[in-house]
Order: C-alpha cells, then structure tokens, then sequence
C-alpha cells in the first residue's frame, strides 16, 4: 500500500511539474486537415493555416464570410502578394502608397463581422528571395525600390493600421508620421486579442546577406502583435535551431509563434521530439502550426511513422 501511495504522489507530482512548464495560452494548428492531424497524433488542431494570394476572400475564392470557419476556431489567415493566376499582383510599394486599401478595408470589416479571435500574417518569410516582397533576388542583387526593405516595412504599418482598424484620424497620423497617405473613413475597430498580426522572417535570411537579416524588415515594436519563424528539416537541411533562438532573444516582449514547421521527405522523430522541448521550455510560445497533414504532400506525416509517434507523444499533449 506504501508503495502504492508512492507512486501516485510521484505519478501526480510528474503531471504537475510537467503542467506547469506547459505554455498557459498555447495553441496547435495545422496547414491542411485538422481531421487527419488528430488520426495521425491525437491532436486537437485549434485551427488551420490558409494562405491568401491578394484579392482573395474577395473577388475570387471564398468570400469571407465563409472563409473564416473553414478554418477552425482561431484561423491563421497568410496574406502575399501574388495574383491569382501567378505573378506579382501588388508590390509593398503600392500598398505603402494606398493602392492596397480596398482589399485590407475589405479584411478589417470581415474580421469584425467575425467577431472572434484570427491571426493575420501579412508577407511572411520577407528575407526569402522566393517572396516577390524580397528586397533581394536569389544572386543577391537587389530589386526596386518598391521592393526596398523601407517600403516593406511601411506597408506592414499600413496592414497592422488598417486591420486593427479605429478612428481615422488616429489612423492618420500614424500614416503620416510614415510618409504614407491616409485614408478617408473611421474603421471597424479589431483590438487584441481579437486580431493579432505576426511578423513572420526566416531565422536567417535567403541570401543570407546583411541587408536580408530578418532585423532589417522589422516595421517596429508598436505595429506587431506576435514575432513568428518557420522552420523545417529535410535530408542534408538541417533545421536552423540557432537563428530560431536568436530571433526568439531579439524580441524578448513579444509573443512567439512557429507558423510553418515540419519534416521535408524525411522521417526524422528527434526534431520533432526538439520542437516540442521548445515550445515547453519557451513559455512565449503562442501558437505553433505543423506543415501539413494533407495526402501526397512530403511534408505529411502519414509516410513517417516514428516522428509521428514523436508528435503524438511530445507535441500534441502541450495544448491539453
């Protein structure tokens, strides 16, 4: 009976200890289906990831009216600014000069007719020069000036503004203190929690030059809600877990969030087992959301048996 009675206080103190190192407010999210992410790992997807080429919710695609439940109880909506059938639709110079407007006042006034909590991710991994927002091409040249890192960085205040939404001449003068032009209306008002808006670079920059450091896009404290980094292992492509940190360091009074992670074509159970550390041991760890659980994509978990007994064992409790 002493035993037993010891091992229960050891059993109850283990589920204590490990409670109280849990992130308070995480949330686990998934690009893809949240239905087959809780077959593979028994996880309860708070959401999923969609990613919005611009124009999209609006003049093709779902409406946003629709387009919110589809992706659970706390979307992550990622905005780019590619067109609909390929191709640079908007450059982040045009949106710093008001050409973007329609579309951002059409997503202020959808997220308050939502009225519940969204993540917004506007030009995520701006230091890729896959993005058409990079300031650099792939040989490290660079590209206009309407891909300069000055006009990211006013566009992203100009999002942030306009979906957070308010009194226009609040609005205004922000705007202008920018050099940007204003806008002709009080909005919607989309306060924290409801909205938060996440920056979101790569840990380290593609070219890694130090004109594409992920510091050099930052549009400032006061018009981010949430720091992000994606980060992703494959076969000779170790995860990048130092620049991670780093980024994690740099920001010490934001929330944090891991928007895309995930295995590419490999099965590799000690990154997975990695992540989940993290999350844990870094309690501004908000949101984390795996990439993807959809059939045939390589990133899927169905073809990865011991990671995805990791994810079911280190990962998919943490939100419980």
């Amino acid at each position: 009976m002493r035993r037993l009675l010891g091992l229960t206080v050891l059993v109850s103190f283990c589920a204590l200890t490990l409670a109280s190192t849990a992130n308070a407010e995480l949330m686990l999210h998934v690009r893809g289906s949240k239905a087959r992410m809780k077959d593979q790992t028994g996880q309860r997807s708070d959401g999923t990831v969609a990613f919005w080429d611009w124009k999209q919710g609006w003049t093709y695609g779902l409406r946003f009216h629709n387009a919110f439940p589809d992706h659970g109880r706390v979307p992550v909506i990622s905005l780019n600014t590619a067109g609909r059938y390929g191709g640079e639709a908007i450059t982040m110079g045009a949106i710093a000069r008001g050409k973007g407007d329609p579309y951002l006042l059409r997503i202020n006034r959808a997220i308050a007719d939502w009225g519940r909590p969204v993540y917004v991710r506007p030009m995520a991994e701006m230091n890729g020069h896959w993005n058409y927002y990079c300031a650099y091409n792939r040989n490290g040249t660079k590209r206009s000036p309407a891909h300069s890192q000055k006009n990211y960085r006013r566009a992203f205040k100009r999002i942030y503004l306009i979906l957070h939404g308010g009194d226009r001449e609040t609005i205004n003068r922000k705007l202008a203190y920018s050099n940007m032009p204003g806008i002709d209306r009080n909005l919607p008002e989309n306060p924290l929690p409801r909205l938060k808006v996440i920056w979101n670079p790569q840990g380290f920059g593609s070219p890694n030059l130090p004109g594409n450091r992920a510091h050099v896009y930052y549009p400032g404290h006061a018009f981010v809600d949430v720091v992000g980094n994606d980060l992703f292992e494959g076969a000779g492509m170790p995860a990048q877990w130092k620049a991670n940190l780093a980024l994690y360091r740099r920001y010490p009074n934001k929330p944090y969030a891991i928007p895309e992670w995930g295995l590419f074509g490999v099965d590799h159970p000690a990154f997975i087992r990695r992540m989940g550390r993290f999350i844990r041991t870094h309690r501004r760890v908000e949101l984390a959301a795996f990439f993807a659980a959809e059939r045939g994509n390589p990133h899927d978990l169905g073809n990865k048996p011991r990671s995805r007994a990791a994810y079911r064992r280190y990962v998919a409790p943490l939100n419980r």
